[in-house]
């Protein structure tokens, strides 16, 4: 995986064209534990977004020989969304409401509501890649019809869950819920696969982004960090020449954009 060159300035890159996600940390600046429960979930939110991105402006121009690889790279995308979701579901919710001492479901009744509308359009896409005859079939106008027809339910969820994790600040500290989020972020991510959602999250995750606030995000050691990457990411190295990052998280042109 070595490093391509930085995007080009005036041509399209994976910040759009579904907006990123401001994190409340950044802007506007408060630290409280739900404001950094919100912000971590940000940061995996926009690894999502630059990868729906990233596929999105490459669909149309990847070439057949290339078809194999960038299919691999969208079902990837699909997992790491769909374990999100999933996980979230059965293991993040129930335990922040634990944390708050509640049983009252309306607290995430919105984010229920969100997931429901996204994920008709999200099995679409995994059912037309999964049932092409052959990588020679691919479609890229096919696969951006049916992108098309969940962006506004994805996009507006990956950005409301955020404002909805940030405003249960309003129930008060509750600092037992800062081990919560911390866990599950680490759990959520190494359980999604090591060999493929590892890889393609720290390939979408931009270092200088937020003027470079998360570069040493998540906090773990930057050899560990390397080996998931290119150890990890070596079974399916083909896949990530459409990444929107480098090894280092340092934004690269799209692979796809720039023959």
């Amino acid at each position: 995986m070595a490093t391509q060159k930085a995007p080009t300035p005036g041509k399209p890159w994976a910040d759009g064209p579904l907006k990123l996600v401001t994190t409340p940390m950044f802007e506007p600046k408060k630290d409280d534990t739900f404001t950094k429960g919100a912000t971590h979930m940000a940061l995996l939110h926009n690894s999502a977004l630059r990868g729906y991105n990233s596929i999105y402006l490459q669909a149309p121009h990847v070439k057949p020989a290339d078809y194999a690889d960038f299919i691999g790279y969208c079902l990837t995308w699909y997992k790491f969304v769909k374990h999100h979701h999933d996980d979230e579901e059965a293991n993040l919710f129930p335990k922040v409401l634990e944390v708050l001492g509640k049983e009252d479901k309306d607290v995430w009744a919105k984010t229920h509501e969100e997931h429901e509308a996204m994920l008709p359009g999200l099995a679409k896409f995994n059912t037309y890649l999964t049932t092409l005859p052959s990588p020679s079939a691919f479609s890229g106008p096919t696969l951006l019809s049916i992108m098309d027809e969940f962006s506004a339910p994805f996009s507006a969820h990956f950005h409301s869950e955020i404002a909805t994790i940030a405003a249960l600040a309003a129930f008060g500290d509750f600092p037992a819920a800062g081990p919560v989020f911390k866990a599950w972020g680490k759990q959520t991510v190494s359980s999604a696969g090591y060999a493929d959602v590892v890889p393609f999250l720290f390939l979408n995750f931009d270092r200088t982004a937020e003027d470079g606030m998360w570069k040493d995000w998540p906090p773990m050691p930057a050899l560990i960090r390397t080996l998931l990457v290119r150890v990890g990411g070596w079974w399916h190295q083909g896949w990530w020449r459409f990444a929107s990052c480098d090894g280092n998280g340092m934004p690269r042109e799209l692979y796809a954009l720039g023959e």
